[in-house]
């Protein structure tokens, strides 16, 4: 298994529940959003700090759900595909492995950067594979913050991931954090209309160079 993981932070609970989203969305109370690209999105607002979390159905039409789920946890991989991952790195914090991740912003705009721990299970849902991911921002003083950064301290995401029944993937994500900063609302919120299918078609073609990828790995490696 190729996640980075730290545990004790998600109950069983939170893993049952994310995998309940696929064949029975939960979206009582929840706003249609925007439907674009085959990923339907509803959001859910926050009163305490006047931004959305939301909630995305879909599927990836040509990748299998164990790739993406592959795909997902790379984090060397995702330095090569996701342009905005500036760093995006394991580190040991008090005897966990957390995930450093700083995020590239448009000028004028600092950067964020985010400390969070994530948790990967492959679950069975009426005999077949679900792999589920889920990730939340952590305190740490190991990694203390940088001047001219931002530390992003209430972030959250889910990712649940399975077969559409043919060679694809259906998925469902949870979304949701706090850039913090004097970013304007609409602005934010115009991101995450146009950012999370962004997301998922740039994770899509991730998905169909993988296995180029791994065979260049194999190749660059020197021999012993």
């Amino acid at each position: 298994m190729m996640a980075t993981e730290v545990y004790g932070v998600f109950a069983d609970e939170d893993f049952s529940k994310s995998l309940s989203e696929l064949d029975k969305p939960d979206v009582e109370g929840w706003e249609f959003f925007v439907e674009s690209q085959g990923v339907t999105i509803y959001r859910l607002f926050n009163e305490t700090s006047g931004l959305y979390q939301y909630k995305v159905y879909g599927e990836l039409a040509d990748v299998l759900p164990e790739t993406c789920a592959e795909v997902y946890m790379d984090l060397e991989y995702r330095k090569q595909w996701d342009t905005y991952a500036k760093v995006l790195e394991v580190k040991e914090c008090e005897g966990r492995n957390l995930v450093y991740w700083e995020v590239n912003f448009p000028f004028p705009l600092w950067n964020r950067d985010y400390i969070y721990g994530r948790e990967f299970r492959i679950m069975d849902k009426d005999g077949s594979k679900v792999w589920i991911v889920l990730a939340k921002s952590l305190e740490t003083p190991t990694v203390p913050e940088k001047s001219g950064i931002v530390r992003v301290d209430d972030y959250l995401q889910s990712a649940v991931l399975c077969s559409n029944g043919k060679n694809g993937t259906k998925a469902f994500m949870q979304y949701y954090d706090n850039p913090k900063g004097n970013i304007p609302k609409w602005l934010i919120n115009w991101a995450a209309k146009t950012g999370v299918p962004q997301f998922l078609t740039m994770m899509q073609t991730a998905c169909r160079g993988y296995t180029n990828y791994l065979e260049s790995k194999k190749i660059a490696k020197p021999s012993s």
